[in-house]
């Protein structure tokens, strides 16, 4: 396997990651000036990057702006409440202000996505571990949870594969999530989650323990090269199950590739045709080996790699108590709630903004 990446060269990485505000629009006037030569377009790949980059610098700019907007307004609206003495007003201003600091942390948060992948599209892989049926229907779970958060930032999921549960549940599944920014976010979701709760499917009612990994990998886009010698792979064909139609359900359309000399396996079976989902695989083979890549430069790969080899007790990053207690714990970065319905809803960014700081940089008396 041979790895040509990319080097950041945008507003983030001249200032170890902290958004450059005068780089910045300098930097949109020149994409906003290549976007308007029409000759750009005859090298549809770079056009691509140039679209992709300048969009991405015009959220984080727009962004910037409200946020010094409502500021204004906030300032504007508690002189006049305390001028007129009006209450109400005054602490209308007060919220608002609160809102103001709440999106500016998640800003500053957001402009520490720098890494060379944080803005792409991810794969997202759950797999049901210690359990049996309790874990198949706690991954279930945990997809919906993730589905939910997607939706509620924006983001489109596709599901890829999905290995349904003996009785219920599922035992794996694989989705894209395509939006800006979505591997910087879900990169810090990967590891072991535990569930505690008393089973719906113990006749008893007893208190059981279960567990599900989570394991998140950028999208591998056109300036990031990956070269895989075919004779190191070993592709199996099958027969789809799940939804997809009756064509999909008695042919051989499934396809799994396994990338022998790192033991890495992929599927996709959401397609109709064998062709199409071939190549959907070899896209998340690609992506598989470049995230392998990125770990090892961050000097990780060993814990990282420690964490994913038992789905059980001793490595999990995050535990979810519903009963005799509400709860849910990171245990990486002691960020906790009792709002576990809210979290099960896709309420996670508290989470991740905990873990992306304590990832990228030091930060003192967060608040989210």
């Amino acid at each position: 396997m041979k790895l040509k990446s990319k080097i950041s060269t945008g507003p983030w990485s001249c200032s170890g990651g902290i958004f450059d505000w005068d780089r910045a629009l300098l930097r949109l006037d020149e994409l906003n000036a290549k976007a308007e030569d029409p000759n750009l377009w005859n090298d549809p790949a770079e056009a691509q990057k140039v679209m992709r980059e300048r969009t991405q610098i015009e959220a984080a700019v727009a962004a910037t702006r409200k946020i010094e907007s409502d500021l204004d307004d906030a300032i504007t609206l508690s002189e006049l409440a305390d001028e007129e003495g009006d209450e109400e007003s005054f602490e209308e201003a007060g919220r608002l202000l609160e809102d103001v600091i709440s999106r500016a942390k998640r800003q500053e948060l957001e402009s520490l996505l720098s890494g060379e992948a944080d803005a792409n599209d991810c794969y997202l892989e759950i797999h049901a571990g210690q359990g049996g049926t309790e874990a198949q229907d706690w991954a279930e779970m945990l997809a919906r949870m993730y589905t939910r958060w997607a939706e509620k930032k924006g983001y489109r999921c596709e599901y890829l594969e999905e290995s349904a549960g003996e009785a219920a549940g599922i035992k794996s599944v694989t989705f894209r999530i395509s939006g800006l920014n979505s591997y910087g976010w879900l990169k810090t979701e990967s590891g072991v989650h535990r569930l505690v709760r008393i089973s719906p499917f113990d006749s008893n009612a007893r208190r059981h323990t279960s567990f599900s990994s989570v394991w998140v990998y950028p999208v591998v886009d056109d300036t990031i090269n990956i070269e895989i010698n075919e004779k190191d792979c070993r592709i199996d064909t099958y027969r789809a199950s799940g939804a997809g139609g009756q064509h999909v359900n008695k042919t051989d359309s499934a396809v799994r590739i396994t990338h022998i000399p790192t033991n890495i396996a992929v599927q996709c079976q959401n397609e109709r045709s064998q062709h199409q989902n071939r190549a959907k695989a070899w896209d998340m083979l690609r992506a598989r080996l470049y995230e392998l890549e990125l770990e090892k430069r961050e000097a990780k790969l060993s814990a990282q790699e420690a964490a994913k080899t038992d789905i059980g007790w001793g490595h999990q990053i995050r535990s979810y108590v519903l009963q005799p207690y509400q709860l849910v714990k990171d245990l990486r970065t002691e960020v906790e709630t009792s709002d576990t319905q809210g979290v099960l809803d896709g309420d996670l960014d508290k989470f991740m903004a905990a873990s992306l700081a304590s990832r990228i940089t030091t930060v003192a008396d967060m608040d989210y």
